[in-house]
Parts: structure tokens; sequence; C-alpha cells
């Protein structure tokens, strides 16, 4: 069994050939933050034979299953996030880039404190930013879009 094969299972899904494929494009090339209409064109470029909604779905599948977390934006619009663990998130506007911000556990532990003792199931907060990124941030951006 290959590890996509088994990633799967452990989420409770049926590693369908589909499912496979559209996991191999998501995981394995480090955390990343698309959309599904990016997803999309990124299968079709790989010469994947997939429609919209299996796209769609599967992305919904993979985030009840754990392996994924939405990020909504805007009504409209959200991203997927490989990395499904407590995040910030800033989002730039004009834009349309998504970063994370990796928050240290003891940040969390204050949190929670704060709100009364706590244990958050899991912490998403999205920042909103007008502009562009700035030219240091816009930099790494550019690199980790390449991959």
């Amino acid at each position: 069994m290959d590890r996509l094969h088994k990633r799967l299972a452990r989420a409770g899904l049926l590693p369908t050939r589909q499912r496979k494929a559209i996991a191999g494009l998501l995981f394995t090339d480090g955390d990343r933050h698309l959309t599904a209409d990016e997803l999309y064109a990124e299968a079709r470029e790989a010469g994947l034979r997939v429609s919209r909604a299996t796209v769609y779905n599967t992305l919904h599948a993979f985030v009840n299953g754990g392996l994924l977390r939405e990020v909504p934006i805007e009504p409209d619009r959200s991203y997927f996030d490989t990395n499904p663990e407590h995040a910030c998130h800033v989002y730039f506007d004009d834009t349309r880039q998504l970063i994370e911000v990796r928050l240290d556990p003891g940040e969390l532990r204050r949190l929670a404190r704060r709100l009364g003792g706590i244990d958050p199931e899991r912490l998403s907060v999205v920042i909103h930013v007008r502009g562009a990124p700035p030219p240091r941030l816009a930099r790494r951006l550019r690199a980790a879009h390449r991959h």
C-alpha cells in the first residue's frame, strides 16, 4: 500500500484513483494554500481527467477527514490549507494571496486562559489586509508559489 493510499485510509476515505491523484497534487510539495479552482487548473495541467465537481467534492471530503483545513476568505471564496493544525492566516485583498503565520503552542495556552480556560478544538484566524504584501514577504510568496 503506498503512502497516499495509507493517508486516505487513515482519514476514513476510500482511496479511489481520483482521490489518490488529487492527494498527490496536494500533499507532495509541503504546506500549500490553494482554491478549488487553482487545484482544478493544476489537475487539468497534470493531465488528470477530473471534473470541477470532483475536485470540490474531494476537497470537502479531505476537510471532513481531517487532511485539509478550509479557510473561508469571503462568502464565495475559500482556500484549502494542507496543514490542518491551528493557524493564523493573513490575506492580502488586492493580490488575493494567503500566507500562514505559525502559532506558538504557548500563545494558544495563553489565549485559552484569557478565554476562561477553554480548550479550543481548533483555532482559525484570518487577518485581511488591503494592498499587497511587503517586498520581502512578496519574494517569499513568489518562491513558495513556484513549487
